[in-house]
């Protein structure tokens, strides 16, 4: 039997509903979500009409969803988020040659019903041939790899599910996916689902989530697969450890800014914001991890668009009522993966060494800041590495 988990912002809905208080925005997705969820936040400040589809656990130590909803985006949702083109040309990848043989596997929290019909509608719309479980590209397990006795459903959580699985296919559409779904947000479930995710054939992992008040180890050896690269999103609430992103093991992903460019590229990166980074000092610093500033674990290893007024579009028919314009560190762990699996060098690649490799093609990073610290590079983009971008954004698969 299924239950789909009441959120605060369902439940303040409801009885909205029950006033009449309800209506439906342009994009299909109910007006009351800004108000209930910006109340219920309790974060760092967001931009007007972003909203998080994951309000801030009561317990520090269970894991949150990091995907953020523009409740803006008016009645032209799908055209306002950047597709599966806008990225590839951002990112140099060759998406319609590479990936063939990869599996990407995409680790949440609780159960997303729709989620392969969602992608399907997503890569209809947008030309990519269909994955499903039909033709045997689309699989949706269980902690446990099962197809049966999935967790209880949540909106929430289903809402970065449709996100994930749909930036995965927008960069590789050649490659097949598996969406683990651990039981609930728990450190404990989401490193199981992670584990499971291996013993499934994945070549790599894409972490959505963070816990930013987890800070221990025994979670860690669960992020450790040789063989498999793990990516993780750094978080959107700024400067500020956290995990699974700050383990070693992992490939930490930050967050930018992308628009459009008069320059050579055609597109132009800053610093967003919120991006997530920092210096965990708690954990054992890479041999390849050269910065002198932090004795530990460094955030970030490279960056992906995060900012949601100029975001990614999703298709997502649980959480909301169809496309919406989604943003966060949670798109980065995604298309970061996807690089992965085009480059597929995961089984002789060493998590993010290669990415630190003299003259790597990436996209440096030289523009704005996640915060104020006291170690300015760890917050502040700069020529070469930092703390928010890491060493840069994708610029074709060669430093994958």
């Amino acid at each position: 039997m299924h239950w789909v988990i009441r959120t605060a912002a369902a439940s303040v809905a409801s009885a909205l509903a029950a006033c009449g208080g309800v209506g439906t925005g342009p994009s299909g997705v109910p007006a009351v979500r800004s108000a209930v969820a910006t109340a219920a936040d309790r974060g760092a400040p967001l931009p007007r009409n972003v909203v998080r589809a994951c309000p801030p656990p009561a317990d520090p130590a269970i894991a949150q969803c990091l995907a953020l909803i523009r409740t803006d985006a008016g009645s032209h949702t799908k055209f306002a988020g950047y597709g599966p083109s806008d990225l590839r040309s951002a990112y140099v990848l060759p998406s319609t040659t590479g990936g063939i043989g990869q599996t990407v596997a995409v680790v949440d929290a609780y159960d997303d019903p729709k989620a392969e019909k969602d992608l399907a509608k997503y890569r209809a719309f947008y030309g990519l041939s269909p994955c499903s479980t039909e033709n045997s590209c689309f699989r949706k397990v269980n902690q446990l790899g099962g197809r049966k006795k999935y967790p209880a459903a949540s909106s929430d959580w289903a809402f970065e599910e449709a996100l994930d699985i749909e930036m995965v296919s927008a960069l590789c559409p050649n490659c097949s996916i598996i969406l683990v779904e651990a039981n609930n947000p728990s450190p404990e479930n989401l490193a199981k689902a992670a584990d499971e995710a291996v013993k499934l054939g994945a070549n790599v992992v894409s972490n959505s989530y963070i816990g930013y008040g987890m800070r221990g180890m025994i979670e860690a050896p669960h992020y450790d697969h040789p063989g498999v690269i793990m990516t993780a999103s750094s978080g959107d609430q700024g400067f500020g450890i956290s995990e699974p992103a700050g383990f070693p093991t992992v490939v930490s992903v930050g967050g930018t800014k992308l628009v459009t460019g008069h320059n050579p590229r055609g597109w132009k990166e800053t610093v967003w914001s919120l991006s997530g980074s920092g210096c965990e000092g708690r954990q054992v610093k890479p041999s390849w991890q050269l910065d002198a500033g932090c004795t530990g674990r460094t955030m970030n290893d490279v960056a992906a668009l995060a900012d949601p007024a100029k975001g990614v579009a999703v298709f997502d028919s649980f959480y909301g009522k169809g496309w919406s314009v989604g943003g966060g560190t949670s798109v980065g762990a995604p298309l970061i993966a996807a690089a992965y699996a085009l480059a597929g060098n995961a089984a002789t690649t060493n998590a993010a060494e290669s990415l630190y490799a003299p003259g790597a093609a990436l996209w440096d990073v030289t523009e704005g800041s996640d915060g104020q610290c006291a170690r300015a590079y760890l917050c502040n983009a700069g020529v070469g590495y930092d703390g928010p971008t890491g060493n840069g954004t994708p610029n074709g698969v060669s430093a994958f």
